[in-house]
């Protein structure tokens, strides 16, 4: 069939782009012998079949709406079904639902039907028991399937993928707590095996890790429409090919002020770790309360730093260290029992050598 259609906002390149010809309403009335309708009811298209447009359309015209009830004059539309000059309609919405009386009901030349032509009795029950059997595969295997706005997951790829999307969460979660300025742009990278997995679902993870500390209530499913909604630009790129790990997430972000960016592997005891902060590699892991410290690779920080936190009676986990060169710019991750309270911070942050302090939960 030949395809026109009325639409105010369709440009008339996209009408090309779907094969379409763009008309005028009054054009589509004069021509069509098919009308459909797909809009929202609104108080501009109520009743945008008025018995006036029905006049307007060519005579054997067949109507269909399976959109919103209310966009066509009922009452007018039988009236043009009894004269003929509309052959048929199929209607699955009507002007007032539960629909138990319309002016349409009865007419051989109409078919109606429910708008949800799958509410029978045995329906709904193989609903109830597709969802069930849904939730169950994500509880027990991490399987996601008919998602709206989430990639689907397979029963297979689930446990490959699962650590993955932790780390790539925890990447998100490392660079947001230490983002004190808008962000413009994140870039997510996969390299290696990761990088055949479904990333789709490795950047939702890490724009959520990402947006959690400073918008409440993102979760993996809303963080890139957030993330729109906010202006932040979000790219992922994979590269298969293997570097100096098999698998390595790098989530870059760009802010107002600066170009920070972190990177993750999962090793084989499947804990993801921390292999590379600002370019300068090390390689820690996870804890639930740490601090970030970045500062110049003199002789004693270590010893100043560690009496601070004896002094105020908090244990030192872990330890982990890494440096540009020999008395350059150094990172230290430094995972803590318990919260660092803000006085002993402080003191961290005034010791000589120290550029920046900040506390991270994971």
């Amino acid at each position: 069939m030949k395809v026109i259609a009325y639409d105010p906002f369709l440009s008339p390149e996209r009408a090309v782009a779907l094969g379409v010809e763009k008309v005028e309403l009054a054009d589509l009335f004069q021509r069509a012998d098919f009308i459909t309708l797909h809009t929202p009811l609104t108080d501009k298209t109520r009743n945008i079949l008025s018995a006036e447009a029905l006049a307007a359309t060519r005579k054997g015209v067949r109507i269909i709406n399976c959109a919103r009830g209310g966009l066509v004059d009922e009452k007018a539309l039988r009236a043009a079904l009894d004269s003929g000059h509309v052959a048929g309609a199929a209607f699955d919405v009507f002007s007032e639902e539960p629909a138990t009386a319309n002016p349409l009901f009865g007419h051989p030349s109409v078919v109606c039907t429910p708008h949800l032509g799958a509410a029978t009795t045995e329906a709904q029950e193989n609903v109830a028991l597709q969802i069930a059997e849904q939730m169950s595969d994500y509880l027990l295997r991490g399987a996601i399937t008919n998602a709206v706005n989430f990639p689907s997951i397979t029963a297979e790829e689930a446990p490959r993928l699962r650590p993955f999307v932790t780390l790539a969460e925890k990447l998100g979660s490392f660079a947001g707590q230490l983002t004190e300025t808008g962000i413009s742009k994140v870039q997510v990278a996969c390299e290696g095996e990761v990088a055949k997995m479904n990333t789709r679902a490795i950047t939702c993870a890490a724009i959520a890790g990402l947006l959690r500390p400073m918008l409440e209530g993102v979760n993996v499913v809303s963080a890139p429409v957030i993330a729109k909604e906010h202006g932040i630009a979000v790219e992922e790129t994979k590269r298969e090919d293997e570097s100096d790990y098999e698998s390595l997430i790098t989530v870059t972000v760009t802010t107002e002020r600066m170009t920070r960016n972190v990177s993750g592997t999962v090793f084989a005891d499947g804990r993801p770790r921390i292999v590379n902060v600002k370019g300068i590699r090390m390689d820690a892991e996870f804890g639930a309360s740490m601090l970030y410290i970045t500062n110049l690779d003199r002789p004693g920080f270590i010893g100043r730093f560690s009496s601070v936190l004896g002094e105020a009676g908090i244990n030192i986990a872990t330890f982990h260290l890494g440096r540009e060169a020999p008395g350059g710019n150094a990172v230290a991750l430094v995972e803590v029992d318990g919260d660092v309270p803000s006085e002993v911070l402080a003191k961290v942050q005034a010791l000589p050598l120290v550029r920046q302090a900040k506390p991270l939960r994971f």
